[in-house]
């Protein structure tokens, strides 16, 4: 099979099942992070609360979005995954110190740079968020390409 076969044979599963994948991402990712704090007791810095308040939603909407059949959902969800990609990025820069704590927002509370996990010296929370958002943007991006209802909209 060459490379533009598997490339389209992709394009054609993200298509049909794209939001499927998106929404299911979200939906882990909010349940994680709730987990995280409220099972857990880890407290969520400011960054992490942007993050939350940009994936939250994508699940709510593309439960909506699903259950109406409604295709167009997905333009809709894809500005907040775009968003939440940048934040987590950022974050995760932060945590990693390529970007100096001297410029992170976290004033009060919890420190944006604390690594509350911290597996393999590189995965923490917000490179997770990071993961998930851009995963969601991809699959998004794909369904939105691939879906004719949608391209009209």
């Amino acid at each position: 099979m060459s490379v533009m076969e598997t490339t389209a044979r992709l394009n054609s599963l993200f298509g049909r099942y794209g939001h499927y994948a998106a929404w299911t991402i979200a939906l882990i990712s909010m349940v994680v992070s709730l987990y995280f704090s409220e099972v857990i007791g880890w407290v969520p810095c400011i960054l992490c609360w942007y993050a939350r308040i940009l994936m939250y939603p994508i699940v709510a909407i593309g439960a909506v979005g699903i259950m109406r059949k409604d295709a167009a959902w997905s333009l809709y969800a894809l500005p907040l995954a775009i968003m939440g990609t940048i934040l987590t990025l950022y974050h995760s820069l932060l945590q990693w110190g390529i970007i100096p704590e001297a410029v992170a927002p976290c004033h009060i509370g919890l420190s944006c740079v604390t690594k509350q996990l911290n597996l393999l010296g590189f995965i923490t929370i917000p490179f997770l968020g990071f993961l998930a958002f851009a995963a969601i943007t991809v699959c998004l991006s794909l369904y939105w390409k691939e879906n004719k209802s949608v391209k009209g909209s």
